[in-house]
């Protein structure tokens, strides 16, 4: 199996400091719903491994956040492709949980879902905290430019980082090589 994961806002979708409260708010940036659909075209297994604290802080509820996911997977299939998996963390940053990112529980999950290794399994993100979960566990980052990306260059990234502009030139390499 060949598997992606891939982190949410500012990866596939526009992000924001006052978080994605609603579906009008959440925008796919330019050209991520098509390398979505493209990878799975080829053969990837999409995942999708995405912090959602507004859950927590009550910016937004759980069947909001399921239509916001219905849609990104509506935009894919019309694309002729497929999100196989999305796990979400619905924690805040103070409750204790081994899920929110950077730490590795989205990974783990999804690892156990499909019961495969994540060893050099790329991870797509924007921000330090989506590729240290990933690296944590031994799957190959990936980050993008768009979202936090760019402030995220400037940080120690973890060993082997690659780093792209946006999820079209990410989903570029994965199928060349």
């Amino acid at each position: 199996m060949k598997l992606v994961i891939l982190d949410r806002d500012g990866v596939i979708n526009q992000d924001s400091d006052a978080f994605i409260k609603s579906l009008e708010e959440w925008i796919p940036l330019p050209g991520s719903i098509e390398a979505i659909a493209r990878l799975s075209q080829a053969g990837w297994t999409v995942a999708v491994a995405t912090n959602q604290s507004g859950l927590a802080r009550g910016y937004f509820d759980e069947q909001t956040l399921e239509a916001m996911h219905q849609r990104l997977r509506e935009l894919v299939a019309e694309q002729g492709g497929r999100i196989e998996l999305i796990r979400h963390c619905p924690h805040g940053p103070d409750d204790g949980c081994d899920c929110r990112k950077p730490l590795p529980g989205l990974f783990r999950a999804i690892g156990e879902h499909f019961q495969v290794p994540l060893e050099g399994v790329p991870t797509v993100g924007d921000s330090l905290r989506d590729l240290q979960a990933g690296a944590a566990v031994g799957c190959r980052p990936y980050l993008v430019r768009t979202g936090k990306g760019v402030q995220t260059e400037q940080k120690e990234l973890p060993a082997g980082t690659l780093v792209f502009d946006n999820l079209a030139a990410v989903a570029n390499h994965l199928l060349e090589t």
